[in-house]
């Protein structure tokens, strides 16, 4: 749920913005649950940069949108596939590579 609120969030303001809101609400859902902060950032910060629905969430979306002479809705069109993508590839790799428990837990 992190990542995918990030990645929305994302879509609608800057990406660094996105980040620096959603870290301190990952630390705390992290501690709320008592599990390690490192799967939470990593959400955070693959979901910030995952802003393909949009011409705003990212500065190179921006800049090809009038070379390119793309309208919005082709954001929308092609990173709606993309962002769904990314979302079941983040949920299966994130917790592979980070953890939900902390080193030592059992």
């Amino acid at each position: 749920m992190i990542y995918v609120v990030t990645m929305m969030v994302s879509n609608m303001t800057n990406y660094v913005a996105t980040a620096v809101l959603m870290a301190p609400i990952a630390q705390g859902v992290a501690a709320g649950l008592g599990i390690a902060l490192d799967p939470f950032l990593m959400a955070v910060a693959y979901g910030s940069v995952s802003a393909f629905m949009t011409p705003i969430g990212h500065p190179s979306n921006t800049l090809v949108m009038g070379p390119g002479g793309y309208r919005f809705a082709d954001y929308l069109r092609m990173g709606a596939p993309l962002s769904i993508l990314t979302t079941i590839t983040a949920a299966l790799m994130i917790p592979h590579f980070w953890p939900l428990h902390h080193v030592g837990m059992r």
